[in-house]
């Protein structure tokens, strides 16, 4: 069955007519960015240049881009059926239960630490047919999420007040930027190494898997949010896993641009990944070249813009600061093209704020935003 087919029934749960006005702006570019698609390849073509005219055409479109991008960055191991889940401490702050866990997150019993939100009028009994809505937190550490680190980024800890079921994680060890990066899975013989962002995604595909099997979740309202590096990792986790219902990427960077020295997927720990070149940190140049996937990709005129029409008919929200200021209207119009083949609007949406911190507005919208494609479960 089509992914399309297969959301017809997640759309039931989002709300009819427009969005709140507190973001219903959000989902059109300003006049002077409407229609403007920049230099930015087509998603709506394949890549022997047939165009794609139809939602059929759009399914095998999808699955090339898949392989394409899998096919650079290497393959994920099998998903994990059922990942373990262990309970180290539980606190009640507020009106929220609060559990210390480990989960496990990828082959051979790899684990990260996490801490997992549940809001008291959310706790039931397991034969209880009301589910919840929930949303997965990613971001260097997990403490942040959940109100225990840097300020505005208890993206976790506000959900889980306004009735979501939250989980909050950190980065894995394999993938830890203060060590050189182990490679999550080896994979099939003469396939690419697994780059860090595709294994963050995959770990994050199977913390959706461990969401879902929560007796407390509804596994069709589950989304994924993250800022700056999380706001990479979230975007690859919805892009690349179909089952996330809606993600909000905040200020990561949304396409390459090496003008912006911290949208740098060129490093090793994002898409730059190479066992046999080490390369100094820093903007490429003519004497720190560009290595692994990534130069493979600038050479080949490949953006970030074709892993976001992925997520067509899937909402998606970019919080955008310093790195993600209107112009990038530009690759959003490819994804909204994608949505208008499909019959669905309202489904691309960016604010838009100076700094790259997250404000008190931006993170209101943000919100809102996952009430409203979500919903508030206070109100069900």
């Amino acid at each position: 069955m089509s992914l399309c087919l297969c959301l017809l029934g997640l759309w039931s749960t989002v709300a009819n007519g427009l969005p709140p006005e507190m973001i219903r702006s959000s989902f059109a570019p300003p006049a002077s960015f409407a229609g403007d698609f920049g230099a930015y390849r087509s998603p709506l073509t394949f890549d022997d240049g047939t165009p794609v005219k139809t939602p059929a055409d759009w399914q095998r479109r999808r699955a090339e881009i898949l392989r394409t991008w899998h096919g650079l960055m290497g393959e994920w191991p099998p998903l994990i059926e059922a990942p373990r889940i262990e309970y180290l401490e539980t606190t009640l702050r507020d009106s929220v239960t609060q559990h210390k866990v480990i989960i496990e997150i990828a082959p051979n019993h790899q684990t990260v630490d996490g801490y997992l939100l549940i809001p008291n009028s959310v706790v039931r009994p397991p034969s209880s047919v009301l589910r919840y809505p929930a949303v997965l937190v990613v971001y260097y550490d997990a403490e942040a999420g959940v109100g225990l680190g840097r300020e505005m980024r208890d993206f976790g800890w506000q959900l889980a007040k306004r009735g979501f079921v939250a989980l909050s994680i950190g980065t894995p060890e394999f993938a830890s930027l203060k060590a050189p990066y182990k490679v999550l899975w080896d994979g099939p013989e003469g396939a690419p190494p697994l780059q860090p962002l595709s294994a963050l995604a995959y770990v994050a595909a199977n913390c959706h898997t461990a969401l879902t099997n929560l007796p407390q979740v509804d596994p069709n309202r589950i989304g994924v949010v993250g800022h700056s590096y999380g706001g990479k990792w979230a975007m690859f986790a919805s892009c690349l896993y179909d089952k996330f219902a809606c993600a909000v990427w905040s200020d990561p960077g949304i396409v390459f641009d090496e003008t912006r020295p911290n949208i740098n997927y060129w490093e090793p720990w994002y898409l730059g990944w190479d066992s046999d070149v080490q390369r100094q940190r820093g903007v490429p140049s003519a004497t720190n070249r560009r290595t692994g996937p990534y130069k493979q990709m600038i050479e080949t005129g490949r953006d970030l813009h074709e892993l976001h029409a992925l997520m067509a008919p899937r909402p998606f929200l970019v919080s955008g600061g310093a790195e993600d200021p209107p112009k990038r209207w530009q690759p959003l119009n490819h994804a909204i093209a994608v949505n208008d083949l499909l019959g669905y609007e309202n489904r691309v949406a960016m604010t838009n704020r100076d700094t790259h911190a997250p404000t008190e507005q931006s993170n209101a919208q943000l919100y809102t935003f996952f009430e409203y494609c979500l919903g508030d479960s206070r109100q069900r």
